[in-house]
């Protein structure tokens, strides 16, 4: 029993003594972290547009009744005009109360109305008939326009390309601050990356929360521009 105690108390002190020797592992490792960016511009080719019916009545049957055959008006202009059904999709439907107000002295009337909302996000893959669609969906019945977007249908490769010049952009950043404190970089340590897209877009207030008919017509034409897309990475380097 002595013997096989000894063996065993020489076999963890040597395990505790190879320990002792062992590197520390990443826990004594400097880093270094920086952010860089990429950018991406593109010329859109895309464009979604959020169109809708909002309807109003004294009760809620009836003007549901009315917002459905509004909005069938509407989605069936739509698919008359080109539009694929696929690209036709409803994002919203919504049933609410309303106060009436007394216009003589604006308090409530103690009535109320009941408004219904019915949205539809329309995708249109020929820009150049962006302003005939809104023209027929504002002619169809629609009376709020919430937002127009743009974007870009093939994008990967420039989305690509800019992840890379993020990362290039890091590296040559990492690379002056080791160099200006007297270091070097070593291996990459961890890599993330974000993808910003920001879409120019046209947003309008009108009945409802969108934009009245009457400002639809006045924005038609709509300028789409030039879209960026920015990639930010963040990159940590080992320091030697």
């Amino acid at each position: 029993m002595k013997t096989k105690s000894f063996i065993v108390f020489t076999v963890m002190a040597l395990a505790l003594l190879v320990s002792a020797c062992a590197p520390a592992g990443n826990a004594n490792v400097r880093t270094l972290s920086v952010s860089g960016s990429g950018d991406a511009f593109l010329a859109p080719d895309i464009a979604y547009v959020y169109v809708g019916v909002h309807t109003e009545d004294a009760t809620a049957a009836e003007a549901t009744t009315a917002n459905t055959t509004q909005t069938q008006k509407l989605i069936q202009a739509l698919q008359d005009f080109g539009i694929d059904p696929k690209d036709i999709r409803t994002t919203n439907f919504s049933i609410y109360p309303m106060d009436r107000f007394d216009p003589a002295t604006g308090l409530p009337s103690g009535e109320k109305v009941y408004a219904v909302d019915n949205t539809v996000y329309v995708t249109v893959r020929d820009l150049g008939t962006l302003g005939d669609v809104l023209d027929t969906a504002v002619q169809a019945g629609a009376n709020t326009v919430n937002s127009v977007q743009f974007d870009v249908a093939e994008k990967d490769e420039a989305l690509k390309q800019a992840r890379a010049d993020a990362v290039k952009d890091a590296e040559s950043q990492a690379q002056a601050l080791a160099q200006a404190a007297g270091l070097s970089l070593g291996e990459v340590q961890s890599i993330s990356f974000f993808d910003a897209q920001p879409y120019p877009f046209f947003d309008g207030k009108g009945g409802g929360g969108g934009m009245a008919a009457g400002e639809a017509a006045a924005a038609v034409p709509i300028q789409p521009g030039q879209l960026t897309f920015t990639v930010s990475v963040n990159v940590t380097y080992a320091l030697k």
